[in-house]
């Protein structure tokens, strides 16, 4: 089995020749709401989250350039080209940006490259889902298959819409489209938001930072009944394992076990889409060479 996590964030500290956006320096890194997990403080670079993935049986893994270094992919982009077999990358887009129409023509033909991740926890990016502010984007990423990773808690009749819209957009939604300042049962109150997007078959699931969502230690047992109901309404080819590493509140090995042993309602060709298959699919990140 190749395994894959779907979301991992690796950064550099702010510095004059790489710097992040003036109202980002300074702040905690990654705090998107009160109550939510901070990610850790200290930068991660591409040989140290190698380290830990051998150690735990992860072969590859997908960059996402977190949201505090602005819109900026260099980072990521070298660690790619460092280690492609390894590593790819879905970047960081403003469809607002001058140059944005012309730009995403070429994204695809980046090496390493693999589509777009956006995250709708600001209002400033929450205004881009409003009305049609955003048609051309959606219809250009359609029209030349570049996959969206889209983190968008409360936000799912906005994405419903555009799925709905765009029936040929690929649509990955984010850490179950959970809010992070929840856990336990109040974070899948709205449960049946998610399964109502089962029905479109462009919308997929990132079952990533599941251990983030509950205050129970490993292996989690309080989110099996929640996990079992995105996976029946899903099924195993729309829905990927991811950590977000740098926000765990446990260790990458129990992260990765709870769906490798934990979950007794996946079987041996579940667990072969979901931890590897299902995004090697959508991203078309070929899968025949192990790392």
């Amino acid at each position: 089995m190749l395994i894959t996590d779907s979301q991992v964030h690796l950064w550099e500290a702010h510095r004059p020749d790489r710097p992040w956006p003036t109202e980002e320096v300074g702040q905690p890194v990654f705090v998107a709401e009160e109550g939510a997990r901070p990610h850790r403080k200290e930068p991660l670079q591409a040989d140290e989250l190698l380290h830990v993935m051998r150690l735990a049986g992860v072969h590859r893994a997908i960059i996402v350039p977190p949201s505090p270094v602005g819109d900026e992919n260099l980072t990521a982009m070298e660690a790619a080209a460092r280690y492609p077999k390894q590593l790819a990358v879905m970047g960081r887009f403003n469809p607002q940006a001058a140059n944005a129409r012309e730009r995403i023509t070429r994204w695809l033909s980046q090496k390493n490259m693999l589509g777009i991740r956006m995250t709708f926890h600001k209002e400033k990016w929450k205004e881009w889902l409003e009305g049609d502010t955003l048609d051309w984007f959606w219809e250009k990423c359609e029209r030349l298959r570049i996959p969206l990773m889209l983190l968008a808690p409360g936000l799912l009749h906005k994405i419903e819409h555009i799925a709905i819209k765009h029936p040929d957009l690929i649509i990955i939604l984010d850490h179950m489209a959970r809010q992070s300042s929840l856990r336990d049962d109040a974070c899948f109150a709205d449960i049946e938001k998610l399964i109502t997007l089962s029905r479109y078959p462009n919308v997929s699931v990132k079952v990533s930072a599941v251990p983030c969502y509950t205050t129970q230690p490993y292996p989690f047992s309080n989110l099996k009944p929640f996990l079992r109901q995105i996976y029946d309404a899903f099924g195993p080819r729309k829905l990927m394992w991811g950590s977000d590493y740098t926000r765990l509140p446990c260790t990458y090995q129990e992260c990765l076990d709870h769906f490798r042993y934990a979950l007794d309602f996946l079987g041996d060709e579940d667990k072969d889409w979901i931890l590897g298959g299902t995004i090697a699919e959508l991203l078309r990140w070929p899968e025949a060479e192990f790392p």
